[in-house]
């Protein structure tokens, strides 16, 4: 009961009950204890007037008045001389003086508390003021036995009203939560735990319908959750699929385009004159289907390998990545350049390095070749104490804001209108396997540079 959050509010419940109770009866017993000594001055008034209409007294008679009183002595002041009206032996000696003229509240209380602490019985002198003036002062000598019986039986009935009042009023509060708050709450549980069998299954999104802003709020959310998510989960599974026989046709694909690769090879020694112009052309389409075909081929699999580390000269790799793509170049007014010192090393998996370089080199090639008018494409790199620095800029047109969206997406951060999108998403996994970081430095009008970042250490970036 303990663990659960309707056992703990009813505990609780019962408990803040209770203690409200508790605090109204400290007053309450306190009061009781004045009314109780109030009412033995009143009766030792009473039977005082008894000996005021007659000065002899039967000592039968004012035995049995003070014995009605409940007191031993009564003392009355009506000028200025103290009268002794009535009295009687007393058991014992008086311990203590009270004078309920003067009494304040915390005065009572703590006069209250102290006498259910004390269960032995004393004689104690009471003072008050008579009733309707009768007098200056009225004093009598009482035993506090019976009067602290009397509170304990008063104090005991307090105690069990208030438990069933506290019990009554928990039940209810507890009832009344449960409907508002625990009812609903279990509902969104019961909700959760439906969707998270069959999450794909939009019949088990949950419907809003708590009457409490606070929880329809939360419902809300949770609906526009479970709807985000069996979206993105229905994409993920045709995505999947698409991309099962993206990787089957590719395939096959790669393996035609191979064939036609050895027939375009011939064409080339042809001494046609229009076979030499257009075999080029025709050759570099069938290498950049290939090209296509073995990245998304490359990119489908469950991962890449981890990469071999061993010290590379970065230069010679950064040149056979710049001759590479100059043979792609052809006549059009496209410059590559390479800013590396010619000792420099770095620790990486030179295919892979080499993968990503050229990935980066070839979308910056293809952006410049888009625009017509040129330009220049440089491959710089450098070193600190904590990392190997490597840049790949152009100043081509800059990358479409839809690139700039979808960044290292598949399919979807593509540079070019005809563009997969595969380089960067292939390149930034690559570099990842490195525990390093590929980052678009800068990209507008003026041209794009992506940084290719390796740490040194063996903690990854």
């Amino acid at each position: 009961m303990m663990n659960s959050l309707s056992g703990r509010l009813l505990i609780l419940t019962t408990v803040f009950v209770m203690l409200a109770e508790v605090l109204i009866f400290v007053p309450s017993i306190a009061r009781f204890r004045e009314d109780y000594m109030l009412q033995r001055l009143e009766r030792a008034q009473i039977a005082s007037l008894a000996l005021l209409a007659d000065d002899m007294l039967d000592p039968e008679l004012e035995a049995e008045l003070l014995e009605n009183a409940e007191v031993f002595n009564v003392v009355l002041r009506r000028d200025a001389v103290r009268q002794l009206m009535l009295s009687s032996k007393m058991p014992q000696a008086i311990s203590q003086t009270y004078d309920l003229r003067r009494a304040t509240a915390m005065t009572l209380i703590r006069d209250a508390l102290l006498r259910l602490g004390k269960p032995e019985n004393e004689v104690i002198r009471v003072i008050g003021a008579p009733v309707r003036d009768a007098g200056l002062l009225i004093e009598i000598t009482m035993e506090t036995a019976p009067m602290r019986m009397a509170m304990i039986d008063y104090g005991v009935r307090i105690l069990l009203l208030s438990a069933v009042i506290s019990a009554i009023t928990a039940t209810l509060l507890f009832l009344t939560i449960r409907a508002m708050f625990l009812k609903p709450v279990k509902r969104v549980v019961d909700h959760i735990r439906s969707y998270a069998e069959a999450p794909e299954d939009a019949r088990r999104i949950i419907e809003p319908e708590a009457g409490v802003t606070e929880l329809r709020e939360a419902e809300v959310a949770l609906r526009t959750l479970q709807t985000e998510l069996t979206q993105a989960l229905k994409q993920k599974d045709r995505l999947a699929q698409l991309g099962g026989a993206v990787s089957k046709i590719s395939h096959d694909l790669r393996n035609i385009l191979s064939t036609a690769q050895l027939f375009t090879d011939r064409i080339e020694t042809s001494e046609d004159p229009a076979v030499k112009r257009l075999a080029p052309k025709l050759v570099g389409s069938i290498t950049r289907a290939v090209h296509l075909c073995e990245s998304t081929l490359a990119f489908g699999k469950a991962e890449e390998p981890g990469p071999t580390l061993t010290m590379v000269p970065l230069a010679e790799l950064v040149d056979e990545v710049i001759e590479n793509e100059r043979l792609a170049v052809q006549d059009q007014p496209i410059t590559l350049r390479a800013e590396v010192a010619p000792g420099l090393k770095v620790r990486a998996d030179p295919e892979q390095l080499y993968r990503v370089l050229g990935n980066l080199t070839r979308n910056a090639r293809q952006a410049l070749a888009g625009t017509g008018k040129g330009g220049e494409i440089v491959l710089r790199a450098s070193e600190t104490e904590s990392s190997w620095n490597i840049e790949v800029s152009d100043t081509g047109p800059g990358l479409p804001p839809r690139a700039l969206t979808h960044l290292y997406k598949p399919f979807q951060g593509g540079t070019r209108k005809d563009g997969s999108g595969l380089g960067l998403a292939i390149a930034a996994e690559l570099v990842r396997g490195h525990g390093g970081q590929l980052t678009l430095v800068d990209s507008d009008a003026s041209g794009t540079c992506f940084s290719v970042c390796l740490p040194k250490g063996g903690t990854a970036i």
